[in-house]
């Protein structure tokens, strides 16, 4: 029962029972009897006040009750000018005000984290409970090569993406490295926190790619201007040498002589080689800025099949392109360009064992040159490699040719990969939008 139910019940017995008591006692007086019905009903009257005065701070606090239900935090009461009413209203908005504050608060900080981790240049992975993924920034989806939408509510480890897979291996506060195309490199971290007593993980995915790239070149820039300057200067000498050596006709008019003649050519060939070889390198850390100029990409498909079509018969492999009727226009640097789909030609021209097939194929739609060969493939190993510098998967291989092709496609901002994808199909890929 309500306490406004006892009391009403209450104050009705006991103006009742006065009632019978007054009758019965002063039945026979009339004016007492009058004087006890003004009493009762002057009784009646102060009670009915004193309800409305005790009934009103509780109706108050359900209204307050009922706004704080409904998380409203704005309303609040005015004093009434009776002290014991008003230390309650009092009481209430101050608590208001406060859980007013606090609510704007939390929310501040709650949209300012959300657009954090919007526009964070780092990946971010948040898991629920059962590590299954409940939200992503555009940098993760970016990375993963996903939408928020295709990832939402799936288990890391049923995911087929190698980053999420090594991510699933990982426990809180653990990081690793990985570069897992041969270009991109990725850093993960796996962290949690607290949601509501219970801990939920998140992770990081922060992109290396350009630091790793610019450290490396700078290391392999300077290893190379150092051999460069070495050799130079030791090879102008000795070559200058061995060429007034075998311009000197009379050292050479006795047939004994004849052997050393052919070693100093034999040297001075040689010689010529090693300055060959480490002009390659150098052009690697000399590789200018691309001057872009639009350019029919196409065409220079063409003439890159042309120059190397004769490489491709010496190995028997045939050179495949059908060009689309319209013009495919591109901005790049035209020599460099050429250069590196000479590079990528050639590596797939000696890829091919014998009786193989180099295909190039454009589409214009998704801005996308391919260069398919029929050679063995790639392996896992060898992929992890493939644009490091110096690394080649031939025996004599001087692993600048990739060097090259990567520096020229990062610096015309083109996004590339070489991967095998079957048997017999290796693909490499040139996203030039």
């Amino acid at each position: 029962m309500k306490l406004r139910t006892k009391y009403i019940l209450f104050v009705i017995v006991l103006h009742a029972l006065a009632l019978l008591l007054s009758f019965y006692i002063f039945d026979k007086n009339r004016i007492y009897f009058i004087f006890s019905e003004v009493f009762i009903i002057t009784s009646i009257i102060i009670s009915v006040q004193l309800y409305r005065q005790l009934i009103s701070p509780i109706k108050m606090l359900l209204q307050g009750i009922e706004a704080i239900k409904d998380k409203d935090f704005n309303i609040k009461f005015l004093t009434t000018g009776k002290h014991e009413v008003d230390e309650l209203i009092n009481v209430y908005n101050q608590m208001i005000d406060e859980l007013r504050t606090e609510r704007t608060r939390q929310q501040e900080q709650h949209f300012f984290l959300e657009k954090l981790i919007h526009t964070s240049p780092t990946g971010i992975v948040i898991l629920d409970h059962d590590d299954r993924v409940y939200q992503l920034n555009p940098k993760a989806a970016q990375v993963l090569g996903v939408t928020e939408k295709q990832l939402t509510g799936e288990h890391i480890t049923v995911i087929g993406n190698s980053l999420l897979k090594q991510a699933a291996l990982l426990k809180a506060g653990e990081s690793v490295t990985l570069k897992p195309d041969g270009i991109n490199t990725y850093k993960l971290q796996r962290s949690n926190f607290i949601d509501r007593g219970f801990h939920r993980g998140f992770i990081m995915i922060e992109e290396l790619t350009a630091e790793i790239l610019a450290a490396e070149k700078n290391v392999y820039g300077k290893v190379i201007r150092m051999m460069a300057h070495e050799v130079n200067n030791t090879i102008g000498p000795v070559n200058s040498i061995l060429q007034s050596a075998l311009r000197a006709d009379t050292l050479w008019q006795d047939q004994s002589a004849a052997a050393i003649n052919n070693a100093l050519r034999v040297a001075f060939d040689r010689n010529q080689n090693l300055n060959h070889f480490m002009r390659n390198f150098a052009d690697l850390v000399k590789l200018p800025p691309p001057n872009k100029k639009q350019t029919d990409l196409q065409l220079l498909v063409k003439a890159v099949i042309e120059l190397m079509r004769l490489k491709g018969q010496e190995n028997d492999v045939r050179l495949i392109f059908e060009p689309t009727p319209k013009a495919v226009i591109v901005y790049a640097d035209v020599q460099q360009l050429e250069q590196a789909l000479i590079n990528i030609t050639k590596n797939a021209i000696e890829a091919v064992d014998s009786n193989g097939t180099v295909t190039f194929s454009i589409d214009a739609k998704k801005q996308l040159l391919t260069i398919t060969d029929t050679g063995k493939g790639i392996t896992g190993k060898e992929s992890v490699q493939l644009f490091s510098p110096f690394f080649s998967t031939k025996r004599d291989g001087q692993g600048i040719g990739l060097t090259l092709v990567r520096e020229i496609m990062l610096n015309h901002g083109y996004e590339f990969s070489l991967k095998t994808i079957a048997d017999r199909q290796t693909v490499f890929s040139i996203s030039y939008h």
